[in-house]
């Protein structure tokens, strides 16, 4: 795999030229930026930007205006390669505050191993209904300490309207959720996402997030897609690394609450 030629076209399909991708979502260029919106519990932000030191105040300004007038907040999705080189900075100085940066790790599917299995105990259940939303949401509140409400109100509007986006599943031992992960996919590009994957803190380190891997990649691999992407946290780069996945650059959200 061609790190550069990868991470081009990972920004002229999925930042550049995304189309919309969820019930009611638009994608807007304007004011040097592709920006996309959706409703209050949509991810709204802001995809890609050309700029440089001259119109980057302006068109962060524009952006602010933009969302706040709609009462929405929103994410700067700064790449490590993005310019100016100080847009970092801007957007600190605009009051956004950043999270923790995530590591843009992509593989080629074709030499990734597909045949990771879960451990005894455990099985992979695909989620298609509100039942599974919520068991999914679960362990998304246990994994992570946040709140799963708006994400169970996302997955459920992907799985009623738009079902060919999204596979999820959620690993059960027994009757009790473990762990969990998406993976989405976006008609007209090499690129399938992986999202989401959380495992409980007992269950960590068994090979449960390493099947849940697997388990998507052989659904992209039977759909055609080439590539899979995963914004990695500092606790699955190293599993994803292992596996195959390259480290392209990061990925630093930038919020902005109205």
């Amino acid at each position: 795999m061609e790190h550069s030629a990868v991470l081009a076209t990972y920004d002229r399909q999925m930042r550049q030229n995304l189309a919309p991708d969820g019930p009611g979502v638009v994608v807007e260029r304007a004011d040097g930026v592709v920006r996309r919106v959706g409703g209050a519990h949509d991810w709204n932000g802001v995809l890609w930007s050309d700029l440089d030191e001259n119109t980057a105040d302006a068109a962060i300004a524009a952006q602010v205006r933009h969302f706040t007038d709609r009462g929405l907040e929103f994410e700067w999705k700064a790449y490590s390669h993005d310019l100016p080189a100080d847009l970092p900075d801007r957007l600190l100085a605009a009051g956004f505050t950043p999270e923790p940066p995530e590591t843009l790790m992509v593989a080629a599917v074709a030499e990734l191993p597909l045949d990771a299995g879960p451990p005894e105990g455990v099985r992979l259940v695909p989620v298609t209904d509100e039942a599974g939303v919520r068991l999914m949401v679960e362990v998304h509140e246990q994994a992570f300490g946040t709140d799963g409400t708006a994400l169970g109100r996302q997955l459920l509007d992907l799985l009623t309207t738009a079902p060919d986006t999204i596979d999820a599943v959620v690993a059960l031992a027994g009757d009790v959720p473990v762990s969990s992960a998406r993976v989405e996919f976006r008609p007209g590009t090499d690129f399938a996402g992986l999202w989401g994957g959380g495992t409980v803190a007992e269950w960590r380190g068994r090979g449960v997030y390493r099947s849940l891997i697997a388990h998507r990649a052989r659904i992209a691999a039977e759909r055609g897609v080439p590539y899979l992407q995963v914004d990695a946290s500092s606790q699955s780069r190293p599993i994803l690394r292992r596996l195959g996945f390259a480290e392209l650059g990061t990925t630093t959200p930038y919020v902005h609450k109205p």
